[in-house]
């Protein structure tokens, strides 16, 4: 219906899907009715302008707390000369990043270094470490596994070895009580100035002398209770986050700017890419892998995700390979013995390690250059990528082997990953595996189910096109509250408490101060003083809701910016200092229909028509719900 030049077209058109993205429109809007597709757009514009300012009350908590930047050490060249390698220019990069952040900045650091396994990101979590604790702070290095943990420790202690004054120790579940007892006084103390350990740092025991540096290795596998006591660190200390195959959403607060990241794609000089093969299963194609490593002096991975399957695939190796050492290691075995066989692995006794992805965190053996995968599609696109930059680490060509069962078992979900993997078979890819996890998980996964229809309406270009002009005007949706004292209330409601309440209270005339002085201060203290009134003397009369409720609408008012509310007959006036586009944004996402209806707005007024003329009680009973909506819904970021 529209022919457009090859220039043009590149300005109009935007890509509906992310790559690998399957998803199609629920329908296309006609050229010659462009009403349609404007409401569509329309609805985008509204979702993109919720998540701006949703997301803006995250980046404000931030630049909210302070804390004095740190000094450079005047050891820190002296340190950053002892890496043994020549750093790539991306980790130059992620040094520079860290040090602005650490030395120039008052609020606290919240990176993501994004990079392959052995890209580097530990050398980079080590220099900003040796920036805070020379400067008298304490650094917890966060693992999600024994393994990783213990590989962190061994890393750190023969890096700060040449320091005897930072002093390093691990911390685990694996330990006794009388160790880990021991630790804590040492920590509380301030003895230790690098712990390193799995999520048991994170338990209530435990008490620091001074926090300065939290470093969350692979957060995406710690579960939701271990997140939410992660996020909590960052509200006060520095916080730096490795990954080399970020989860959605922290890959999507580093594209949209709310998260600074550094991203290091450069592989080292000696890695070269690891050869990737994706194939239906046969014993005959796993066991040539397996001799071809072995026959030029390798060790070989050999993977699979089903525990109940392990024995049955080593006995099958056994009775292929009677004179090959090897070994088992999972999670349900007892961790000294995982470890035992780690260790024969690592000095090559054991050649061959059967295992589950408990390898995928931890394991660094340069001499393990295959890696085969059985029953491949039931890992995710980012574990199978973190699995393969186990091999390879020598500077010795790796290979990496994935087994299906049947093709024609397979969901397009699956074969979109093994797809993907054998895709991305060059070194430094792990941001751009994330992108395509993105894609293949959907829209969802990225923003949120409530989110994702909004993203379907106009597709993700536009939708990220929208974001990106919404966070430049961000500032049209700030909202100036004003002062509790300013706001006039003219309801002519002047509740009595009853001779017997009053009686009841043990004072009340310096209670009702308490509650005036509550709702001046702000919601919060009023809703806790409403709390503590009824823990004490129970629920309160009817005189007592209906003054407590003109607190609350005066208190509301005040943070939404309305400095008058009055009743002209059917109406209720409401002046303020709102705009339209704060005004429509609340609207739209009001939960009563009711309420939403009835506003309508005008210069500097919100009007709301009743159906009837209301009694003064009901009408501040109706003002109380309808600005509670209001206040529900509006984000943070309107009321600062």
């Amino acid at each position: 219906m529209a022919k457009l030049a090859v220039d043009q077209a590149a300005r109009m058109l935007y890509r509906y899907n992310l790559p690998h993205e399957k998803k199609r429109p629920r329908n296309l809007s006609k050229l010659n009715d462009p009403s349609t597709w404007e409401k569509r757009r329309l609805k985008g514009k509204l979702a993109v302008q919720k998540m701006v300012v949703n997301l803006m009350e995250l980046y404000l908590q931030r630049m909210r707390q302070r804390r004095p930047p740190y000094r450079k050490p005047e050891a820190m060249d002296q340190f950053a000369s002892e890496f043994p390698y020549e750093p790539t220019p991306d980790q130059n990069q992620a040094f520079i990043d860290i040090e602005n952040d650490l030395t120039e900045r008052e609020t606290p650091m919240d990176r993501l270094i994004c990079g392959d396994v052995g890209f580097g990101k530990t050398e980079v979590a080590m220099r900003a470490i040796f920036i805070v604790v020379s400067t008298g702070y304490q650094a917890m290095v966060l693992a999600p596994t024994v393994i990783l943990a213990n590989q962190h420790y061994d890393v750190m202690s023969e890096r700060f070895s040449n320091y005897p004054d930072i002093k390093v120790a691990i911390f685990s579940g694996a330990q006794s009580k009388d160790e880990k007892d021991e630790l804590i006084t040492k920590i509380t103390n301030g003895h230790l100035q690098i712990i390193v350990g799995t999520h048991a740092l994170l338990t209530e025991r435990m008490a620091y002398n001074n926090l300065g540096l939290l470093v969350v290795d692979e957060e995406q596998k710690f579960g939701v209770q271990q997140k939410e006591k992660i996020a909590s660190f960052k509200a006060s200390i520095d916080v730096l986050t490795l990954s080399a195959t970020p989860i959605p959403r922290t890959l999507y607060l580093a594209l949209t700017g709310f998260r600074d990241a550094s991203l290091m794609s450069t592989p080292p000089p000696e890695r070269v890419a690891v050869k990737t093969y994706v194939s239906a299963f046969s014993r005959e194609s796993a066991l040539s892998a397996i001799k071809l490593e072995l026959k030029r002096g390798g060790q070989v991975f050999y993977v699979v995700p089903r525990i109940k399957a392990i024995d049955d695939v080593l006995q099958f190796l056994k009775d292929s390979l009677p004179d090959v050492p090897m070994a088992i290691a999972h999670g349900k075995k007892v961790s000294k013995n995982i470890q035992l066989a780690m260790e024969k692995f690592s000095c090559g006794e054991i050649k061959i390690l059967v295992c589950t992805h408990i390898i995928e965190s931890g394991i660094d053996i340069p001499n393990a250059n295959t890696m085969i995968v059985q029953y491949a599609e039931l890992f995710g696109l980012a574990q199978l990528y973190q699995l393969r930059g186990r091999v390879g680490r020598s500077g010795r060509e790796g290979f990496t082997y994935l087994f299906y069962t049947d093709k024609s078992l397979l969901s397009r979900i699956a074969m979109d990953r093994l797809g993907a993997i054998e895709e991305h078979s060059d070194l430094g890819q792990g941001f751009h595996v994330a992108e395509k996890d993105m894609g293949i998980r959907g829209f969802g996964s990225m923003f949120g189910e409530q989110q994702s229809g909004d993203v379907a309406n106009v597709g993700i270009d536009l939708f990220f096109d929208m974001l990106f002009d919404s966070l430049s005007k961000v500032d049209h949706f700030r909202l100036k509250p004003i002062p509790y004292k300013d706001v006039q209330l003219d309801i002519n409601i002047s509740p009595h408490l009853s001779s017997e309440y009053i009686s009841y209270l043990e004072n009340p005339v310096e209670l009702l101060n308490e509650a005036a002085k509550a709702a001046e201060q702000d919601i919060w203290n009023l809703m806790q003083f409403t709390e503590d009134l009824r823990r004490q003397y129970g629920k309160e009369p009817r005189d007592m809701e209906l003054l407590l409720k003109k607190l609350y609408v005066r208190r509301m008012a005040a943070d939404l910016g309305i400095s008058r509310i009055y009743p002209s007959g059917k109406m209720i006036i409401m002046k303020t200092n709102m705009n339209r586009k704060v005004f429509r944004l609340m609207e739209e996402t009001m939960a009563s229909e009711t309420h939403r209806n009835s506003l309508s707005f005008t210069g500097k007024e919100i009007k709301a028509e009743l159906l009837v003329n209301l009694p003064d009680t009901l009408l501040l009973n109706w003002l109380f719900h309808c600005l509670a909506d209001c206040y529900a819904i509006m984000p943070a970021l309107v009321r600062y």
